[in-house]
């Protein structure tokens, strides 16, 4: 996929911090290889020059799409990790899962680590893993898939897509995941950050931002 065809979208910035719909597709922040410069943060560095050399406080995965929150400066860093860390950010999503579930909602609880011998796949490890907690709500069915609404209360590397492809989570893959469906690399993943909220790090005032899906 050639990245820097893909449009950036800034829903709102102010002196303090930028909040983007990130596109399925685009790096979060630069990956290795010179094919994997072209990334959110660079784009925004791009346009905001005083911004700060490092200005991303979380990720989404490459092909995960919606709501991100970077810092334009170090006090505004410093203040949303914490808010980060200690999960004062709300966040949700909504993803498409490539089956009809059972339940209405529920609750996650899956301790999982990196897989060192096949990166960047994540594997489940009850004894040496950390737990990633996820709420989830089945939506609707659409033509033979479900519909999820995700909130996640942890912020562990592919905890959605591991939640909802294990069998001891949802047992049914994100369509279009390539490393825990069906999919193939390249392909939109029906993974989307539809809502974040949390507290403006220099005013202080409770701010929200929403996305629809694009699925």
């Amino acid at each position: 996929m050639i990245t820097n065809t893909l449009r950036l979208e800034i829903v709102h910035y102010d002196e303090d911090l930028v909040i983007i719909n990130k596109p399925g597709g685009l790096l979060s922040v630069p990956g290795r290889g010179a094919d994997k410069q072209d990334c959110i943060s660079k784009r925004l560095k791009n346009i905001f020059p005083d911004m700060i050399q490092q200005p991303a406080v979380h990720r989404l995965d490459m092909y995960t799409s919606g709501l991100m929150v970077f810092a334009r400066t170090v006090e505004t860093h410093r203040k949303l990790s914490m808010q980060f860390e200690k999960h004062q950010v709300q966040k949700q999503y909504q993803a498409l899962l490539d089956g009809v579930i059972d339940g209405k909602k529920g609750e996650i609880h899956l301790a999982f680590r990196l897989d060192s011998d096949n990166r960047p796949l994540q594997i489940y490890d009850p004894l040496h893993g950390k737990t990633g907690i996820t709420h989830w709500k089945n939506l609707k069915i659409e033509s033979g898939r479900t519909r999820v609404e995700f909130i996640p209360l942890t912020g562990r590397t592919h905890q959605l897509r591991l939640h909802s492809a294990h069998p001891l989570g949802l047992d049914t893959p994100i369509v279009g995941d390539s490393l825990y469906g069906t999919g193939n690399d390249g392909d939109q993943m029906m993974l989307h950050a539809t809502s974040l909220q949390f507290f403006h790090p220099i005013n202080g005032k409770n701010v929200s931002f929403s996305s629809s899906p694009p699925f």
